[in-house]
């Protein structure tokens, strides 16, 4: 296109193999869009029907294939057997409150003492410590899990061992070439593990777990002999749903399949805390991967940015109505806070730091910024400048932070490797996001460490800022027929990134601000239909401003298509990413659509 983006974005159409379209149409029966789309996702010949119907009997993989998985399950089914105490370590975000939740849930089915342990994300950080195994050993526990870290928690773990007690962790982070010296460590992304699985969050590890778990027990007739029935893990996907959206991991595989049964689970309301949330969030319809990601994910993690690190992990194994609306109505509450402190945060970054945005990676650093929040406002400025971003909050000489990441740049490997050098305290991450300890007189060191790694890759990825699209449709495609071929491509997220759209030549009708932060308008295209659309956050962006002004000019949208269900209406809207200024009309592209 050669419009100009008004926020100076370079809009790409997305490439498509027009014999594979014709393919997928004489072989399959689909529609156009949905074969293109398709094309456009290069899904191969032969896994078209798996990939619009996943299902976890096709995906589900031999668990054992993970490294330490028979280990870990058969020395958990001996500690099941003799009945002794276990502790489970969870991290404080939604991948590890989910995962915490799956084996306490499931611990509780099959009767079983356990307690769970999460840490005040201020007060002690990410991953185990010496303090937190202590309280676990005074507590009678004979084994450890940890769920969502300690994979690096090395001093921890070693604590542990000299106590005789075993650690089996449960992770998906990167593990350096050395391991710690726990029983067992069943995660994908470890240096040695050839399980192909790299792609699962901490729930989809633990879900593996309990399937290997749930096996070894059957084996030897404990469900039988104990007269307990036997739990059926399909009704645990809610859980793991929750953790593999809010991680952002990609939605393939496995992953596909989870979250696509995952969500069927979720509108039974099978989980207290769950149900009690999407309540409390006013979710009426059926749920979906925006109410799981932006409406209950956010109100789990706000309880380990800025309240109770604990409250996410007990909102989804508490079986009390009135501890769960507590715990749940707190989080919403500390969801409000959290929302403040980013603004506060992001406001002060904009108004006292000169933003070098020449240098590859951003890195900017503050006295006493809130540790809960860095992480958010280090992805809106990623966004914006289409840079890595590492926000460092100072406080008594070390710094704490949080760092976001650009495709083709794994920051978490980079985080690794600095903590390898003894630039960093500690720390680690995944590809696109990690969090590290430094102190003050090493971020000069760690810059110039970062910038080199940088170098390496191709710095074309931070030159422009791409925004790809799928295909050019005409405003009478925003309809709920159109809408629903779309969505058979769902669920959609990371590695199946939702379907976007160009609509050329428009004109705006009305417009309205919604909560003095969203806009509402209705615009015109060319042919005279018209339709409603949605920015949202962007009265204070370039495209608040072009939607509220007077302007007889006309310009292009790109978005994605949203359906609006209120009362047992279904109305399909259309939500703008960005626009580009035309100065004439000009020929609508062809298309098939609309």
């Amino acid at each position: 296109m050669n419009s100009l983006s008004i926020s100076n974005k370079s809009w790409i159409l997305k490439k498509y193999n027009p014999d594979d379209v014709m393919f997928f149409k004489e072989n399959y029966s689909l529609d156009e869009i949905t074969s293109k789309l398709l094309s456009i996702r290069n899904i191969k010949k032969d896994e078209v029907e798996s990939f619009l119907n996943p299902s976890i009997k096709n995906f589900l993989p031999n668990p054992y294939i993970i490294s330490d998985m028979e280990k870990s399950s058969k020395k958990v089914s001996e500690v099941i057997f003799k009945n002794l105490k276990i502790g489970i370590f969870g991290d404080y975000d939604v991948d590890g409150a989910s995962a915490t939740a799956l084996l306490g849930n499931y611990f509780t089915a099959l009767g079983l003492n356990y307690m769970t342990y999460i840490p005040d994300r201020k007060k002690e950080g990410y991953g185990p410590s010496i303090e937190a195994f202590r309280y676990f050993i005074d507590n009678k526990i004979k084994l450890i899990f940890t769920v969502d870290c300690g994979t690096l928690s090395f001093e921890a773990i070693e604590y542990a061992k000299k106590n005789k007690i075993d650690v089996v962790v449960l992770d998906h982070h990167q593990s350096e070439i050395n391991l710690p010296n726990a029983h067992s460590i069943v995660n994908p992304n470890r240096f040695d593990d050839k399980s192909d699985l790299k792609y699962l969050c901490a729930a989809g590890v633990t879900f593996m777990f309990l399937v290997a778990l749930n096996k070894e027990l059957r084996l030897v007739n404990w469900f039988k002999n104990k007269n307990i029935v036997e739990p059926n893990l399909i009704e645990y996907l809610d859980l793991v749903t929750l953790g593999t959206v809010c991680d952002v991991v990609p939605l393939i595989g496995l992953n596909r399949a989870i979250v696509a049964q995952g969500l069927k689970i979720l509108k039974t309301k099978r989980n207290l805390g769950l149900k009690t949330l999407l309540n409390i969030c006013g979710i009426e319809t059926h749920p979906n991967i925006y109410h799981v990601g932006y409406l209950l994910g956010p109100r789990i993690n706000a309880g380990g940015r800025v309240g109770k690190s604990s409250h996410g992990a007990n909102l989804l194994l508490n079986n009390n109505p009135k501890e769960v609306f507590k715990i749940a109505t707190e989080l919403d509450q500390f969801n409000k806070e959290r929302q403040f402190l980013e603004k506060d945060v992001l406001d002060k970054i904009q108004k006292e730091i000169k933003i070098d945005v020449s240098e590859p990676v951003i890195i900017i650093s503050g006295k006493n910024w809130h540790e809960g929040v860095i992480g958010i406002v280090a992805a809106r400025i990623k966004d914006k400048f289409n840079k890595p971003v590492i926000i460092i909050s100072i406080e008594n000489d070390i710094g704490k932070a949080s760092a976001r990441s650009i495709v083709g740049f794994d920051i978490g490997s980079v985080i690794i490797a600095a903590t390898q050098e003894n630039i960093l305290m500690k720390g680690g991450g995944h590809k696109m996001a990690g969090g590290f300890t430094i102190k003050v007189n090493q971020i000069d060191k760690f810059k110039k460490f970062i910038f080199k790694k940088f170098e390496k890759i191709n710095q074309y990825l931070t030159k422009q800022k791409p925004l790809y699209f799928d295909s050019v449709i005409a405003p009478t495609a925003i309809n709920l027929e159109f809408y629903n071929k779309v969505n058979t491509l769902a669920p959609f997220g990371s590695g199946n990134p939702e379907p976007k759209f160009v609509i050329e030549n428009l004109k705006t009708v009305s417009h309205k601000v919604l909560k003095d932060k969203h806009i509402k308008s209705i615009l015109v295209g060319a042919d005279g239909s018209s339709f409603k659309t949605i920015a949202f956050n962007s009265v204070d962006n370039e495209i608040g401003a072009y939607l509220l002004k007077k302007d007889n000019k006309l310009f292009n949208i790109v978005g994605k298509l949203s359906l609006n269900e209120w009362r047992g209406q279904s109305n399909v809207e259309f939500i703008i990413d960005d626009i580009s200024v035309n100065k004439t009309f000009k020929k609508m592209v062809p298309s098939s659509i609309g």
